[in-house]
């Protein structure tokens, strides 16, 4: 009832309030005092807006003053070394120019390393003095730097899950002694997996995997076998780095290895930590020993992760979980440069490349040709790279998507790629496919790479399916046929490749206008010689007016008479040889060549270099280019002014 009377008392004040009956308020006692206390604070009020009137900034600067002060003010209560930083700071400025002598650097960073003495673990974890910490270890002397390897020695582990300070430590191994190096190689024992699930530590390890000798790289290794290999060390480093060797020789099951294997490596694939050599070596040891189903969910799980960028968050561990939050979302970065281009930097990324192209399904493959867009020139122009683009010139049936992403880009480089030691060899596999004379028996291997559980069991008798067999051409090189799924006839390939895409016209032209040039080179000669007889199986057949042009043109360099400032055609050390081979696979050149130049002139080329040119005529096969040059070569013969070729190479 009392609430009633309260809320009906209060509604009859409202009541009178706006009929203009509210009676005045009762006086309170004391008002006086509160009057004179009124008065008081009103002018203590006055007194303190003029201070701060005279406090609050006007103008723009006195603003940005006012604001930096508050900043420093919070950072001094904020953070612990803040002074310390800005000092170390400034020293960084003046030990890290390029000008400053060696003896005022050595005195900046020794100053700066009293300054941080017993604070190495703080400053080793903060964004802007671990730079400083980072280039002291660079520039100091060994004594110095031995004394904070030693004081960040039991935090290295931590320090390398740091942003930050993971730049520092690498540095500490990068200029580590072997025993330092030994000992954190060690302190990394039953933490390598933990450490490749996270997405910075990874690059420590990995770091120290390229840097460590055999033995320490077998050790690392060895972890991601199985949980036993971690607690019977010495017999791990004593057994053979290759996992089938590994579990017969210490008798340990293969389905346990499977099992921990198979967890390791899909919690790194589910990281996305998949850029580093160490992993690449684990992930092909897995393949040796894993059946089809594990071997093709880790290729499935693969082949999306290195078709997109690297993934850069700012934060402690970055995450390629998809479903993020968008303000998380907004703080990803993703480079442009696909993964696997970036694997493409040791001989594990490239067999890693090839597996997933060669056993990936169509649409996969056509996901990885699409994801090279813009990145085929440094692929071609790199030692694994070029390897990976024969690989796909090889094997890929959809020759549509790979002139429209390939074969374009490499049309548009023409004259870098054609005197580059690695840039020439797609355009070679085109013309030559899979010869030894350009690449070494390491290379061939890495493109005839299968995983085993994947790959065709002897006997099968597919069509499709070619079972790592063997050719020999005409000049006795031993050819490789890579094993492939394809379906397409090898040579329909290749003329829809290089001659339906006008890529061999191109290459004629862009000989025509450096024929001197690539005769004297020892990479540019290669790609002059395929054309000039015509590649292998005579894939130019089509172009063959184009490729007397290109005959003529080497002619008449040849046809040029001595000179002093450019050195002749046979008496160059790569010309002379490469003109000789010319002569002895394709007639129709050494015809125009003999009537040309030589005829009636052999006598002057018969010594020094250009003597091989003048004998490549009579050990050449054929009978009407031995008929042309006999009556004149013999007599020089005879007279032992041109030495006779051995009749082991007239016979070939």
């Amino acid at each position: 009832m009392a609430g009633g009377g309260d809320r009906q008392g209060a509604k009859k004040r409202k009541r009178e309030h706006a009929e203009g009956k509210a009676k005045p308020r009762p006086q309170v006692k004391g008002g006086g005092d509160g009057g004179k206390r009124k008065k008081h604070s009103a002018a203590d009020g006055g007194a303190g807006e003029a201070v701060a009137r005279k406090k609050t900034p006007v103008t723009h600067k006195e603003k940005r003053i006012a604001a930096k002060e508050m900043s420093e003010a919070r950072k001094m209560k904020r953070k612990r070394h803040y002074s310390l930083e800005k000092e170390l700071t400034k020293l960084w400025e003046k030990m890290r120019c390029h000008d400053v002598s060696k003896e005022e650097r050595s005195k900046v960073v020794s100053e700066a390393i009293k300054k941080m003495d017993g604070k190495y673990l703080d400053i080793a974890t903060s964004h802007i003095t671990a730079r400083v910490l980072q280039t002291c270890v660079k520039w100091c002397s060994q004594s110095e730097r031995d004394a904070i390897f030693d004081v960040l020695h039991p935090h290295l582990l931590d320090l390398s899950r740091k942003k930050y300070a993971v730049f520092l430590v690498k540095k500490l191994i990068e200029l580590a002694s072997k025993k330092q190096f030994a000992s954190f190689i060690s302190s990394l024992h039953g933490r390598v997996a933990k450490l490749l699930h996270h997405t910075i530590g990874a690059a420590v390890v990995d770091y120290a995997f390229q840097r460590g000798t055999k033995r320490q790289k077998k050790q690392l290794l060895l972890e991601l076998y199985s949980t036993e290999l971690q607690l019977f060390q010495d017999l791990t480093l004593q057994s053979s780095c290759c996992l089938i060797d590994t579990i017969s020789k210490l008798g340990l099951q293969l389905s346990s290895v499977l099992q921990y294997m198979t967890i390791v490596i899909h919690k790194i694939l589910e990281k996305g930590t998949v850029e580093y050599s160490i992993v690449h070596t684990a992930i092909l040891e897995y393949f040796t020993i894993a059946d089809k189903t594990s071997a093709s969910d880790v290729i499935c799980q693969l082949i999306p992760l290195l078709t997109q960028g690297a993934l850069i968050i700012d934060g402690d561990e970055p995450s390629n979980a998809p479903e993020l939050p968008k303000k998380t979302k907004a703080k990803k970065k993703r480079s442009k440069e696909p993964l696997i281009v970036r694997i493409m930097q040791t001989r594990e990324g490239l067999k890693l490349g090839i597996g997933c192209l060669k056993h990936g399904s169509a649409k996969d493959r056509k996901k990885i040709i699409k994801s090279l867009k813009g990145h085929i020139l440094k692929l071609a122009l790199s030692d694994f790279g070029c390897l990976f683009l024969i690989c796909i010139l090889s094997i890929v049936d959809d020759t549509k998507l790979v002139s429209k992403i390939v074969i374009q880009e490499l049309a548009k480089h023409l004259k870098q790629l054609i005197f580059d030691k690695n840039g020439r060899r797609p355009l070679l596999q085109l013309l030559n496919p899979l010869c030894s004379r350009y690449l070494s028996p390491d290379d061939l291997a890495c493109l005839n790479y299968n995983v085993p559980s994947l790959s065709p069991k002897e006997g099968d008798t597919s069509e499709n399916v070619v079972n790592g067999m063997t050719d020999e051409d005409p000049n006795g090189l031993v050819v490789m046929q890579i094993v492939s799924e394809s379906k397409k006839d090898p040579l329909q390939r290749r003329h829809e490749l290089l001659v339906k895409t006008e890529l061999a016209e191109a290459l004629i032209q862009s000989c025509l206008e450096n024929v001197g040039e690539l005769l004297r080179t020892n990479f540019g000669k290669e790609i002059l010689y395929e054309i000039v007889v015509g590649g292998k199986d005579n894939i130019l057949e089509g172009l063959t007016d184009r490729i007397h042009m290109l005959h003529d043109a080497i002619v008449s360099d040849a046809a040029q008479p001595k000179t002093e400032d450019i050195e002749h055609a046979f008496e160059n050390f790569f010309s002379s040889r490469v003109i000789r081979r010319m002569i002895i696979d394709c007639p129709a050149f050494a015809v125009t060549l003999w009537r040309k130049v030589l005829e009636g002139k052999c006598k002057i080329w018969a010594e020094g270099y250009s003597s091989k040119v003048v004998a490549g005529f009579l050990e050449s096969p054929s009978k009407e280019v031995k008929d042309l040059a006999k009556p004149e070569l013999q007599p020089l013969v005879d007279a032992g002014i041109l030495k006779v070729p051995d009749p082991k190479v007239v016979q070939k």
